[in-house]
């Protein structure tokens, strides 16, 4: 997967900040364990770190056209990810004239810009973001996949840009601080819903999703190079069934190229079951035997678990029906749970930021066990966010919120601020304007009313400000182990499709991801087609409750604590003595192990906070 950095300034030489971006690169050394490299020259330094998963001799970065020997090349290329159509594009290429050195997937990318320019990104299938170093124009191009899939920060620093893989390769530049104002304090306050591009510390920024930032001489430009094509939806029933299998089939088989062990993650739940059956049966029709499935679980959930608004069922008997059905080489990852509390500084490092607590650290372990057997791994990701699989599609197409529907329960978000800190901070206000924003970029459709419309925007929050939210936690948990998770459901090319689905399609059968249980029916038990959607797992055990409890008191009673200029004390403690933090869905999620981990951010990065 790996991890890239650079440097770009067009009024200093950079020529001797080779051992700058080594300490750059080494801050995601997790992300790339194989190998890393610099390149430098008077205006451009790059680094990378190497996760190698496909052609290991010839992979090696940063990546230029000649090779290690050449003079000055006409482009360099630090990338990370999965570029899943690189056979085709390589094959058009040759007959082009190009001459390859190995089977990378990163030096068809180059190569590929070389022959079409930009244009050649509008090509790429896959996950994806990268730094393209053009020496000949002086230019440097960050680019980042269509649903932002892998991500990308930059910030501006002198005549040009530091940019990352994550927060903390940008941050271990000397001139660049870590701070935070009120919109990041905002945005770590609040759930998914910060505004793309933002990075919450004050002056980075995000490459967005389907974007090219191009930075020269003039200055730093914006473009963007994909969207979904609103139009009417021209396919009946059951051909609409038909295409979605033929596309999510498509994509699974596509992402299953690796050179080193690659498994799947299971739920049991109807998107990761879906994964997990198209993958077994496209290997055993290759002749590349069973299919690796991996599952999560806490000790004692047996007795310990509580169903909520999105935690229905426990996952362990549809994980086994599943397995037993694919047949698929099975192991359970079992957490206990006291553990997790633990596990809060790691997870907040993976993020460089706080996150969502033990709902990060559950999945920061899971991954952990994964790797010592593979390091490819399938993923779930995005279904119930395209075919409509949280609760709220359904309430928002009959009862209209207009807000962020997996935040519209929320009524005072200012309660959880210090009294300071509500003087320059207005949550209530910051989530508005972020809503109406987000509203008045969803590409209408002529004639579209009623819910309908309104589903098209939630489907648009989703993707936008959701989904972004999802992927980058799965980004950071899976990586900081040194593991790459897939997500065929974001392949853009099923994503462009479901787009203009009507919504009674995607909710055929009367059932929340209708659509997507009807594409794969046949090839899946049917309690499993027919279970409810139920939430990621989490801790329920008492111990683990208490032992959070215990934590956030520690910090209450420190008054060097710097978490206790920004939050409300007396809210706090109310929360430590009730069960008010802990309500099993998105309204609000549970607060006391986010607070502990603000808390442990404002230390140990040494966050100043500009107001």
């Amino acid at each position: 997967m790996c991890g890239i950095t650079g440097w770009i300034d067009h009024t200093r030489d950079l020529s001797d900040q080779g051992p700058l971006l080594t300490a750059m690169a080494r801050t995601m050394a997790p992300r790339g364990p194989d190998g890393a490299g610099v390149w430098v020259s008077p205006h451009a330094a790059l680094g990378h770190r190497r996760l190698a998963l496909i052609d290991l001799e010839h992979g090696a970065q940063p990546m230029t056209p000649g090779g290690r020997a050449e003079g000055t090349p006409p482009a360099v290329l630090v990338f990370s990810g999965e570029v899943y159509n690189h056979g085709e594009l390589r094959a058009e290429l040759v007959r082009r004239g190009h001459a390859f050195r190995g089977r990378s997937d990163t030096e068809v990318v180059l190569r590929a810009y070389l022959e079409w320019g930009e244009r050649a990104f509008d090509r790429l299938v896959g996950m994806y973001a990268f730094a393209l170093w053009d020496t000949r124009a002086e230019t440097l191009l960050l680019v980042r996949d269509r649903l932002g899939v892998k991500p990308l920060y930059w910030t501006r620093r002198g005549d040009g840009v530091v940019f990352g893989s994550e927060p903390k390769a940008v941050l271990a530049h000397p001139e660049v601080p870590a701070e935070v104002d009120a919109e990041g304090l905002a945005a770590l306050f609040t759930v998914a819903i910060k505004p793309p591009g933002q990075g919450v510390y004050r002056g980075l920024h995000e490459v967005r999703p389907g974007h090219v930032v191009r930075v020269d001489r003039a200055g730093v430009h914006h473009r963007r190079y994909w969207q979904p094509t609103t139009a009417p939806h021209t396919d009946d029933l059951p051909d609409t069934i038909a295409e979605v299998r033929r596309l999510l089939a498509d994509a699974v088989g596509s992402q299953l190229e690796s050179d080193v062990p690659l498994i799947a993650l299971l739920s049991g739940g109807i998107d990761s079951s879906a994964i997990v059956a198209l993958a077994g049966r496209r290997l055993a029709e290759d002749g590349a035997g069973r299919l690796a499935t991996y599952a999560l679980d806490f000790t004692g959930s047996e007795t310990d678990f509580r169903p909520d608004a999105l935690h229905v069922s426990r996952d362990a008997p549809f994980v086994r029906a599943v397995a037993g059905h694919v047949g698929t080489d099975h192991t359970d990852v079992s957490v206990e749970t006291t553990s997790l509390v633990g596990e809060l500084g790691p997870a907040l490092r993976a993020r460089d930021m706080p996150g969502v607590g033990d709902l990060d650290v559950s999945l920061l372990l899971l991954f952990r066990e994964v790797r010592r057997h593979a390091a490819v791994a399938l993923s779930g990701e995005g279904a119930d966010d395209f075919f409509g699989g949280y609760p709220w599609f359904q309430a928002e197409a009959e009862r209209p919120t207009d807000n962020f529907p997996w935040s519209a329960g929320v009524k005072d978000r200012n309660a959880q601020l210090s009294p300071e800190l509500r003087k320059a901070l207005d949550l209530d206000a910051y989530v508005a304007d972020a809503y109406a924003t987000a509203l008045a970029e969803v590409p209408r459709l002529d004639g579209e009313s009623g819910a309908d419309r309104r589903v098209r925007e939630v489907f648009h929050l989703q993707i936008t400000r959701f989904l972004p939210f999802l992927l980058d936690r799965k980004d950071r948990m899976s990586m900081a182990n040194g593991l790459e998770v897939r997500v065929p459901f974001c392949d853009h090319r099923l994503v462009e499709y479901l787009w203009n689905v009507p919504w009674p399609y995607k909710r055929t059968g009367g059932q929340e991801k209708g659509l997507l249980r009807e594409a794969v029916a046949d090839l899946l038990p049917e309690q499993v087609v027919r279970r409810p959607k139920s939430g990621f797992p989490f801790g329920h055990s008492p111990a683990y409750l208490d032992a959070i409890r215990r934590t956030v008191r520690t910090i209450v009673a420190d008054p060097a604590a710097p978490v206790l200029d920004l939050v409300n004390v007396p809210a706090v403690r109310a929360m430590v003595d009730g069960d008010a933090w802990f309500s099993g869905d998105f309204t609000p999620p549970p607060w006391l192990p986010r607070l502990i981990q603000l808390d442990m951010w404002l230390r140990e990065y040494g966050v100043r906070v500009v107001l």
